[in-house]
């Protein structure tokens, strides 16, 4: 049986938990790759989003620090949690791509993609055969497939190599300094390694928890894009702790992971677009009180995101360059009485986003 409790967690608890959990109430000393596999993975559907992630967690992150784990191969982008990509350690990458297939194969089911009539076994190994033989792009993908399937739409077979191999992004993309169009080869074949032949849902569970909780059963579902886990998390239970919400849900934690007081201070934090800190839980009023949504800028990254103010979202960044200062943004969604202490923060970021520039300027759009 659990250890339960009858203590209530109300929205700030929670806040301040998880983001203890996500070194975002004070900066961590630990090397990049260790936080990436603290963090279960980081969101990075804009390529250079993750630098940015860490540098608002660690203290005196360095961009070439990720840069030389993607290319040396110790971390890697390609698509897992709720079908999107993410950045992740080589060792997660095994371990967390075959829990994830289903949540994959569903993603591509309910697409627009359509390879109705084609031979899927055929189609993934002659797609496997294609970006082994050297990474390609969707583009180049789905014209080499075509060639065999012309009567199918070519994104449509380029897309379902990269939905349903275990497919992943290789450099430059995804590196500080350069960049690239986006080109796939298989994990195994980038990596050199092969996925868990028997992997753990009740490890990716432990691991939400530690990143991210205390947490309800559909919070992890909503992280992860599986279903189901209700019986993952009961299998668990005699090695969990359980509260209940404000809305009386049962709540599941770690026994030993962080819980401060609600009243902990929570300096601002500039997180990157599409931060999975805002995006990994069913109920999201721990840090959005608004309703707001998340953005997603097209792009790079790294120019723009999302603002905690005393750790909830209050508003979004983006830097822009005005002749030869670097200009940064921030709108905020209500009154900010605490602008020295985000100003600070956002000439922080500056100097770590834009090295080529020592004129910063920080600007606060009126409400």
């Amino acid at each position: 049986m659990s250890r339960s409790s009858d203590e209530q967690l109300g929205p700030r608890a929670l806040n301040r938990a998880t983001l203890a959990r996500q070194l975002l109430l004070e900066r961590a000393t630990m090397p990049a790759l260790a936080a990436i596999e603290h963090l279960a993975g980081m969101q990075a559907q804009a390529p250079r989003a993750p630098y940015v992630g860490l540098w608002t967690r660690l203290r005196d992150f360095r961009a070439q620090a990720l840069s030389e784990l993607v290319e040396t191969r110790r971390a890697v982008r390609g698509p897992l949690m709720r079908a999107t990509l993410h950045l992740v350690s080589a060792r997660d990458w095994f371990a967390f791509r075959p829990l994830v297939q289903p949540v994959l194969e569903r993603s591509f089911a309910g697409s627009p993609f359509d390879i109705g009539g084609v031979d899927v076994l055929e189609l993934l190994a002659t797609g496997r055969a294609q970006i082994e033989e050297r990474p390609r792009s969707r583009a180049e993908l789905g014209e080499l497939l075509a060639r065999r399937w012309p009567e199918i739409d070519p994104s449509s077979l380029a897309q379902a190599i990269t939905y349903l191999l275990p497919a992943v992004q290789v450099t430059p993309r995804g590196l500080w300094a350069k960049s690239g169009q986006a080109r796939w080869t298989t994990a195994d074949n980038w990596l050199g390694g092969q996925l868990d032949a028997e992997p753990s849902p009740e490890q990716i569970v432990l691991r939400y928890l530690a990143a991210f909780g205390p947490a309800t059963v559909n919070d992890i579902q909503m992280w992860s894009g599986l279903t189901r886990l209700a019986a993952v998390v009961d299998s668990l239970r005699a090695r969990l702790l359980t509260f209940r919400d404000q809305r009386g849900a049962e709540l599941f934690d770690l026994p030993d992971a962080p819980r401060p007081d609600p009243d902990t201070p929570a300096p601002p934090r500039f997180l990157p677009e599409y931060d999975n800190l805002l995006l990994s839980h069913a109920d999201r009023t721990r840090f959005i009180t608004g309703g707001e949504r998340v953005p997603l800028q097209p792009g790079l990254g790294a120019r723009s995101g999302s603002l905690l103010v005393d750790g909830s979202f209050r508003g979004t960044w983006s830097i822009m360059r005005d002749r030869e200062t670097a200009v940064l943004r921030v709108e905020p969604f209500e009154p900010l009485f605490d602008r020295d202490s985000i100003a600070g923060e956002g000439e922080s970021l500056l100097r770590f986003a834009v090295e080529d520039t020592s004129d910063h300027d920080i600007r606060f759009a009126a409400l």
